[in-house]
Parts: C-alpha cells; sequence; structure tokens
C-alpha cells in the first residue's frame, strides 16, 4: 500500500527513492500530443479555447507530481496503463522531482498569462516552445533537459538515469558516432532540400498571378470586419496566416 503524500518508489538495490523511466516517458508523450494539438490550433486557427484548457490540466498534473505523489497524477496513470506489460526501468526520482518543479514553474507562468490575464504575444510562444521542447526531448529520447542542472542547484549528484548516463565510465559496447553517419544525415537533408524546392515547390510559385483586385473587391474587403487581423495575429507577424485561414484574400 503505497502512501498518498510521497514522491518515488523504494525498491531494493537502489539507495534513493526511484521512479519508472517508462512509465514517465509514456506520460510525457501523452502531454506532448495535446500540448501541440493545443498549440497548433492557437497558432493556425488562432483558437485558444483548447490551450486554455490544456494549461489548467497541465498544472493540475504537475502539481499533483510535485506536492502530492507522482502516482495520482493523471498522465502517469494513463503512462502505467500503457506500459503495464513493460518491465520497469528504474531511475533516480530527486532529479526528476526537479525537473517536474521547473515544469511546474512554467504551468503557473502560462496559467497566469493565458488562463488569467489572456495574455497573447510572443512571450507565450516562448512558454509553450520550452514546455514542448523538454516534453519532447523526455518522450522521445529519453533525455530529460531539466535533470542535465541538476547537480548545479543541489548538493547530491543524480544517480540511476536512464540509459546509464550518471555513470563516470561510458558504456564500452556502445556504438559511437563517426563523420560517415554525419555525412548520411547532410545528405538526407539535402534531398529533402531539392524535393522541397524542385519537386514540390511551394504554392505561391506554382500558381499564375491573380488578377488585380477591383476597386469593388478592395472597398468590400476594408469594409468586411471579419477580414479584419485582430491585434494578437499582427503582433506575431501572423496576419497573412490568419487571413487565409479565414478565407479572406
Amino acid at each position: 500500500m503505497s502512501k498518498l503524500f510521497a514522491f518515488g518508489e523504494l525498491v531494493p538495490g537502489y539507495e534513493v527513492p526511484v521512479l519508472d523511466e517508462r512509465e514517465v516517458r509514456a506520460a510525457a508523450g501523452i502531454l506532448f500530443f495535446f500540448a501541440l494539438l493545443s498549440f497548433m490550433n492557437a497558432w493556425l486557427l488562432g483558437e485558444f479555447r483548447l490551450t486554455r484548457i490544456f494549461v489548467v490540466a497541465f498544472l493540475i498534473d504537475f502539481a499533483i507530481r510535485v506536492f502530492i505523489n507522482p502516482r495520482y497524477a493523471p498522465s502517469m496513470i494513463l503512462g502505467r496503463f500503457a506500459v503495464r506489460k513493460q518491465a520497469p526501468e528504474w531511475a533516480g526520482a530527486p532529479q526528476k522531482r526537479f525537473a517536474w518543479s521547473v515544469g511546474l514553474t512554467l504551468a503557473v507562468v502560462m496559467f497566469y498569462l493565458i488562463v488569467i490575464e489572456r495574455v497573447i504575444g510572443p512571450i507565450n510562444l516562448f512558454v509553450c516552445a520550452a514546455c514542448l521542447t523538454l516534453m519532447f526531448f523526455e518522450s522521445a529520447f529519453g533525455i530529460c533537459l531539466a535533470c542535465k542542472v541538476y547537480n548545479l542547484f543541489t548538493r547530491q549528484t543524480a544517480r540511476h538515469c536512464p540509459g546509464g548516463v550518471c555513470a563516470v565510465e561510458a558504456d564500452p559496447t556502445h556504438r559511437p558516432l563517426g563523420w560517415s553517419h554525419a555525412v548520411i544525415v547532410a545528405a538526407f537533408l539535402g534531398i529533402l532540400a531539392f524535393v522541397g524546392g524542385r519537386v514540390f515547390p511551394p504554392a505561391e510559385a506554382v500558381l499564375a498571378p491573380e488578377p488585380l483586385a477591383t476597386a469593388a473587391t478592395t472597398e468590400s474587403t476594408v469594409e468586411n470586419p471579419d477580414c479584419t487581423p485582430p491585434d494578437w495575429a499582427v503582433a506575431m507577424g501572423h496576419a497573412e496566416m490568419w487571413k487565409l485561414h479565414h478565407n479572406c484574400k
């Protein structure tokens, strides 16, 4: 029977509380999916309702993780269910608590700006991008970026890191990367750039230029309030994209 207020599990053979890294990565992937969905909905459609809902959910989830128990955080429960048939990969809990405290701080900032003050601007973009980056690296690569600075703010050294990255000596069986791998990646990106520029050029380079708008069309566009970009779109340099998604020319 686990305690209500606790952080991590005491597992024989580990001198510090630990968390299942597979569960943590699954939870990060779930949050990343909904964060990206709400972010793109706001960026492309100018609709911030989903973003505000996600920010509230994100704040509640991380508050439960940090102040109560990660076992009872909704995203961790879903992550545990997703990896229930996989063997646990135990990772040190102290550095995770530090990292999640950083996430909770970002959640509080987003809640104040987006939900309470309803501020729309570059600072929101920066905070959202930071959260997306942290969750993406956690879920895709198993890399906790905030954990990297844990040793700088605490006297304790992070232990039992995913993939053994906390170990002093590198794993001799690890396959190193060389120049040939860099050349392969560079060639791959070059092919994609060529295909994108020559085979599938941008739409404006393919379509013939439209005839000049008549005075009546211009006048109707100016007088139509539905085709006037809001201030937040203008401030973000998103005015033309806003017109495009609202069928305004």
